[in-house]
């Protein structure tokens, strides 16, 4: 991608990865799919159940228009799969085909899967989230943070979107100097008054008080509690032994500033000096949503997402890898009963999804501009909610996407749950793959 300010006419990669949209949801690719793509049907457990061949049609156009390199989607209804496929290449240079077992980083699709270990708290009355975070985490409370309620931990309206530092790579994926930092971190707005994305400290944030309520560790409360009584194949930390099943990141072709604007402009709906404003302000160089993906410098090193080190670690708002079937099946999880399984009640999965930051104002608009929420960020405790950027199968839908193009989601009315995963990421707020999946889904279930 070419780099440079929004005045220069490009925007830099980078800056782009650390959240446009404010969710790190820009995705898309230019790139011709270089290898074979399949969706057919191998075995008992890959491919379609009568009635949902709209969804493997779109799986295969996506391989075509807009291309792919390696993806996988997974879709549950009533807690039982109806659609599970996955073709390409997990890694193009070597040649490598994407597989039943492969697994790839989903990016922020892992606040989703933090959320879900918070309200699974919540549900047994171990965490209140009108509570103070100092409650459970007394450290928190200082430099004016004292009176900040859980809720605006999981709503990012905490002020807390960057760590001043500095810390290195080592440093962050220790956990502990991270926590620090946040700890002696005074907020950056009165909080609960505005709301900015927390790209990266949204995972220690709510890690740390899940570990301070249940002495683990946010990767090994889900392991616990989430992934292994529903037999998923993701991890928040991964085992080294896992690491052959990992696909490779391939980046799709860079894009435009002006691109880049003309892609807000059609998923958000609003006009093209709003738009504008908008990304100057809020995704400058230097601008406070630039600054939320460095966590205090540690992020800054060019390929730090692809390294081993990386993914051992656990980075609660960014690094989970898993495959399409398990996402899809933890989201159906928590609206649906999956093999006996209920992760969360009604009554959990109506309070978590309640819109927050619809009474708060972005973090870095300028005065006189007005960013509707439901057009830029949705988002309820933990989870988007289904707007018009992201519609997913219905209004009540929720769920979260991930840089390069991930994205999980229930709909508690269709009683789905929902995964497309890939190894081709870009940063387009416009790119069709997940969109033309959901779609199908939703004509699917008519």
């Amino acid at each position: 991608m070419p780099s440079g300010t929004p005045e220069q006419g490009n925007i830099g990669r980078r800056t782009v990865l650390k959240g446009v949209l404010g969710a790190g949801a820009l995705v898309g690719t230019h790139a011709a799919l270089t290898g074979p793509a399949s969706a057919s049907v191998d075995d008992g457990e890959r491919g379609v159940e009568h009635g949902w061949g709209k969804v493997a049609d779109a799986f295969r156009k996506n391989f075509q228009n807009p291309g792919e390199v390696g993806a996988a989607c997974s879709v549950y209804v009533g807690g039982r799969p109806v659609v599970n496929l996955w073709g390409g290449l997990a890694d193009r240079e070597a040649r490598r085909p994407w597989r039943r077992n492969t697994i790839v980083q989903v990016a922020s699709t892992t606040k989703g899967a933090t959320a879900i270990c918070a309200h699974l708290l919540v549900q047994r009355g171990l965490l209140d989230l009108d509570a103070p975070v100092a409650r459970y985490w007394p450290e928190f409370a200082a430099a004016g943070k004292e009176q900040i309620p859980v809720r605006w931990l999981l709503s990012h309206q905490a002020g807390l979107p960057i760590v001043d530092g500095p810390l290195t790579f080592e440093q962050a994926c220790a956990w502990h100097p991270v926590i620090r930092e946040l700890e002696a971190q005074k907020p950056l707005w009165q909080p609960g008054t505005e709301h900015v994305y927390h790209s990266v400290t949204y995972g220690f944030l709510v890690g740390e008080v899940v570990r301070r309520i249940t002495g683990k560790s946010l990767g090994t409360f889900f392991a616990e509690e989430v992934a292994a009584p529903l037999g998923l194949s993701a991890w928040i930390g991964l085992p080294e032994k896992q690491e052959k099943r990992v696909a490779r990141l391939h980046e799709a072709a860079p894009f435009s500033y002006e691109e880049l604007l003309a892609g807000l402009i059609a998923t958000t709906g609003l006009d093209a000096d709003t738009v504008t404003a908008w990304v100057n302000a809020v995704w400058a160089p230097g601008s406070v949503q630039a600054r939320a993906g460095e966590l205090g410098g540690a992020l800054t090193t060019p390929g730090y997402h692809l390294t081993r080190a990386w993914r051992a670690a656990e980075f609660p708002a960014a690094n989970m890898l898993a495959d399409a079937r398990s996402v899809a099946r933890m989201y159906a999880a928590t609206v649906s009963n999956v093999n006996g399984l209920r992760l969360l009640n009604p009554a959990t999965v109506e309070r978590m999804t309640d819109v927050q930051t619809d009474a708060t104002r972005m973090h870095g608009l300028p005065p006189g501009l007005n960013i509707p929420a439901d057009r830029s960020f949705w988002m309820s405790l933990g989870f988007w909610r289904a707007c018009q950027p992201m519609p997913m199968t219905g209004p009540a839908s929720f769920g979260h996407p991930g840089s390069g193009g991930s994205i999980g989601f229930a709909d508690p009315n269709a009683g789905v749950g929902f995964a497309y995963v890939t190894n081709l990421w870009n940063y387009r707020p416009d790119d069709p793959r997940a969109a033309n999946l959901a779609t199908a889904v939703r004509a699917c279930l008519g």
